[in-house]
């Protein structure tokens, strides 16, 4: 397989003296003595990006993103602390990335270790690019047919609407969210509430699963990764929707 962009980012960054490789919040990330220096994360949220966040000075951060809006952002959570978001895919020269990996880790990294660092080697433009759906796998063909008829379920019901949180589609009643659609690992998940007591039932079932941080609250996420029972599907949703829709609006349940 061509050498992708995230092999050109991991050839950079452990080729500095004592780095290594971990995961943190889903994304591979690379720390010098338990310090962090560079996140590579794609599509966080789903802005679309292809990107590292990068230690770097508050003066680089300002300048940069004022500079070149088209390869630098400041990316969120770590921007405060003068973090700088490099956009890996807009033509970037890949020798500047590798001088600004450089430059974050010398941020983090303690002097003796500096020292040893050397001339900041070559790195050659990797051979392929993200795909679209390795970006943002909700735009997979199978991850989109599923949208869609999950989509034409959900706004059948009275005032439901469309949106999005933390980059995910949802489908709201009223105000409430009732459904939504992510994904968890390599697998979509379509998520309903169904009320902590159904929620032990439904688990004997290998599809379904208590999704974290919300599924306290009565929810489940279903596995529609590979087949679908659509009848199952609009229950379920039906059954949300009237646990959070007004009056009214299930009055107009047909």
């Amino acid at each position: 397989m061509a050498r992708d962009t995230f092999q050109a980012v991991r050839e950079a960054c452990l080729s500095l003296p004592e780095a290594e490789e971990f995961i943190s919040h889903g994304s591979p990330t690379f720390r010098v003595l338990g310090k962090t220096f560079v996140s590579y994360v794609l599509n966080h949220h789903g802005d679309g990006r292809v990107a590292l966040w990068l230690n770097a000075l508050a003066e680089s951060q300002q300048l940069r993103v004022l500079t070149e809006p088209e390869h630098f952002f400041v990316p969120p959570y770590l921007g405060p602390r003068g973090w700088l978001g490099v956009i890996l895919d807009r033509g970037i020269d890949w020798n500047r990335i590798a001088g600004l990996i450089r430059e974050a880790y010398e941020k983090s990294a303690p002097a003796q270790l500096r020292r040893r660092i050397g001339e900041t080697p070559p790195i050659r433009a990797p051979a392929r690019t993200p795909s679209a759906s390795e970006i943002d796998p909700l735009k997979s063909p199978r991850a989109l047919a599923v949208l869609e008829k999950l989509r034409n379920i959900a706004l059948s019901l009275p005032e439901s609407t469309e949106g999005k949180q933390f980059g995910h589609p949802v489908w709201l009643a009223g105000k409430k969210t009732f459904a939504m659609a992510r994904y968890t690992g390599n697998h979509l998940t379509l998520l309903f509430w169904v009320g902590v007591d159904q929620q032990g039932l439904l688990t004997a079932d290998p599809r379904y699963k208590i999704p974290p941080y919300f599924g306290h609250h009565g929810w489940i996420a279903l596995d529609g990764s590979k087949s679908c029972d659509w009848s199952e599907i609009k229950g379920l949703a039906l059954q949300s929707y009237r646990h959070y829709a007004l009056k009214r609006m299930l009055k107009d349940l047909k």
